[in-house]
Formats: structure tokens, sequence, C-alpha cells
């Protein structure tokens, strides 16, 4: 009799591990379509990357283009909006992280750390306060204090490198992960 309780356990305990496989390889093979679908499509995939000609560009202009359905500046910044960029103190900015998606998320906004040739700047155009879209300022209409961008909803001010430095918006203007694939051509995403 001894023999036969032990079989019966055995064979009751292989029972319960194979079901429980089994039901394991059920819920997964009812979960694996819910998952799949999840993914990006190939529509979404495409938009993922946005390569644009800056070649037209003159210095002191800007261009809007879109990336992911949102604005991004990219703006040819002259020597004098660069030496004004570079000599900021990082220190008295009310947001010391570069917020570059290309670089160490820790770096500080150094104009270096901001940008990969001085003479390009690339961000979001987007500010970081509420969403709304700010204004560039140019040297025949200026805008704001700084020379860079203005958000009128609610004044916050940034330079000519995407930095907030006055007005409620908490982070600089980000900046986008992206490279140059000639010198006259970028890849953003």
């Amino acid at each position: 009799m001894a023999g036969t309780t032990s079989d019966a356990a055995t064979r009751r305990d292989f029972i319960y591990v194979a079901s429980g496989a089994m039901g394991a390889v059920a819920a997964g093979a009812v979960a694996w379509p819910l998952i799949q679908q999840m993914n990006p499509s190939a529509a979404a995939l495409a938009l993922a990357t946005t390569e644009t000609d800056i070649g037209a560009i003159q210095p002191g202009q800007q261009v809007i283009i879109k990336h992911r359905g949102q604005p991004l500046f990219v703006r040819r910044r002259t020597p004098e909006e660069i030496k004004s960029a570079q000599a900021v103190d990082v220190a008295a900015l009310p947001d010391g992280l570069a917020r570059n998606a290309g670089k160490d998320a820790a770096l500080p906004a150094s104009d270096a750390n901001r940008t990969i040739k001085a003479e390009w700047l690339v961000v979001s155009g987007v500010c970081t306060h509420l969403g709304c879209t700010p204004t560039v300022s140019t040297p025949s209409a200026p805008e704001g204090e700084y020379g860079g961008w203005l958000c009128h909803c609610h004044g916050s001010a940034y330079d000519t490198s995407g930095r907030i430095r006055k007005g409620p918006a908490p982070e600089n203007l980000h900046v986008p992960v992206y490279s140059f694939m000639s010198d006259t051509r970028i890849k953003v995403g």
C-alpha cells in the first residue's frame, strides 16, 4: 500500500505541473497578439526620422520642420549669437541641464553641450511650460530680451541656445537626437 500512495502522489504532482504548464502556454498564446498589436505600425516607424536640407538657410535665419508631429526649430546662428550663447554663466540659468537627447542627461547647459556644430542649433519648438510654440527673434523683429524665442502665452524667454532665461517654463527647449549627413543635410531621430 505504501507504494500505491507514493505512486498516486507522484502522478498527481505530475498532472498539477503539466496542467499549470499548459495553462501558462495558453495564456502566452492569448497574450502574444495583444502585446504584438501595441508595437508601432510601419507608418509610425517611417516617421521616426526626418531628413532636411539646411543649405539654403542663411546666418540669422531659422526654419521650422515637423518631426513626429511636433515643430522643430533649425537655426543657423550668426557669430554674434554664438558668442552671446557661449558667454552665458550656466550656474545662473533657471535650468542648468543641457536637455540634449543625443548626449548624457546630466551634462550642464553650456552651448557646446546643446549643439553638434556651433553654427547650427536644433531644438524642439514646444515651450516646456504648457506646450505652446514660441516665436523666433530676428534682427528685424526682436522677441524677448535674449535674442532667442519668446512664448507669448506666459512670457517664457529663451536665449540663442534655446535655454530658458525668464518666465515660468521649467526646462530648456529640448534638443532631439540629430546628426549631420553632410554639410547641408541633417537627420533628426
